[in-house]
């Protein structure tokens, strides 16, 4: 089931030095991992220069000695957050222009030595620039075949929407993939989150827009909100202090606890056997976490035990 889970791989290459990124890496091949998610920005914050750029580079330098390995996984990669000026962001945000994206996918295919990315995100929205001049932009790319399939991060159900509008109007490919924050546990209404963007929580009008979508994906990142569900060293955002929360961790427990495995596991289950199913980006930091991750994308959850964790709120 290891279609199902995304390694993420913002941290390569900073935080996370090379040696065990390529152990992580190598890792997730051999258990079958297929897709590694990355962006052009990661990640500029943890860098002393400010500027991104070295996930995709890291990437680039395992791919380049493993020989063979690049037609056993498929990159997913980002553009729109590159900050313009060290470390000004949002405001220096590279955005979506047209010239834009061809600048971030020229500089991204060269950092991960490669002449195509299987499937290509808008970061986030560019309030300054028209959707338009980014959908055409992007649909240039698919056409010319240095991107497979396209997708937005961050975005607003109705921009997703118009966005897929206007490609369908230009004849050129649209959005099939959307990228948000979706976890088991759901935040206060009306809070800012902490976790995602504005407008990249996973909602009810999201699932419900989705499960009309049928050539729509949905991939979660920040699945297991950074180790707050087991770790008491990392405490829950501020957006899911209510007592929906309880409720919710309460039959977590249980099913855990039946299924004789932890409440990671539970939530990974509960991700890619939902309706709409979703694809976790899960970030790791040892292959003791990647095994549990891909123990959780394969553990199979009763109809019983499902009803249970969606009915608790």
């Amino acid at each position: 089931m290891t279609e199902n889970l995304v390694l993420g791989a913002m941290l390569f290459g900073t935080a996370q030095d090379e040696r065990r990124s390529f152990a992580i890496l190598d890792h997730f091949v051999d258990v079958g991992g297929v897709w590694i998610d990355t962006a052009d920005c990661y990640a500029f914050w943890a860098d002393p220069s400010g500027f991104g750029g070295q996930s995709e580079e890291l990437l680039g330098r395992w791919l380049a000695r493993r020989p063979g390995m690049r037609d056993r996984v498929r990159i997913s990669t980002k553009v729109g957050c590159e900050p313009t000026e060290a470390g000004r962001f949002p405001e220096g945000a590279e955005g979506l222009s047209a010239p834009a994206v061809k600048n971030a996918v020229e500089g991204s295919l060269r950092r991960l030595g490669t002449d195509h990315v299987e499937l290509y995100w808008a970061h986030m929205p560019d309030p300054y620039t028209p959707l338009e001049e980014t959908v055409t932009a992007f649909g240039a790319l698919a056409s010319a075949g240095t991107v497979g399939r396209l997708g937005c991060s961050n975005y607003p159900v109705w921009q997703v929407e118009k966005a897929r509008w206007i490609a369908r109007d230009h004849g050129v490919e649209g959005f099939t993939a959307i990228q948000q924050h979706h976890t088991y546990l759901r935040p206060l209404p009306g809070t800012r989150p902490v976790v995602s963007h504005r407008f990249a929580t996973v909602t009810d009008e999201v699932l419900h827009y989705l499960e009309h979508q049928p050539d729509m994906a949905l991939w979660a990142y920040t699945p297991l909100l950074s180790g707050g569900y087991t770790r008491p060293d990392k405490p829950l955002p501020v957006e899911y202090d209510h007592p929906g929360t309880t409720h919710r961790l309460a039959v977590l427990d249980e099913i855990a606890a039946e299924t004789g495995t932890d409440r990671n596991r539970v939530v990974l289950a509960w991700l890619t056997g939902g309706r709409p199913a979703a694809v976790p980006i899960v970030g790791v930091s040892t292959l003791a976490q990647l095994d549990e991750a891909v123990a959780g994308v394969s553990l199979e959850l009763t109809a019983e035990q499902r009803a249970r964790l969606d009915a608790a709120a």
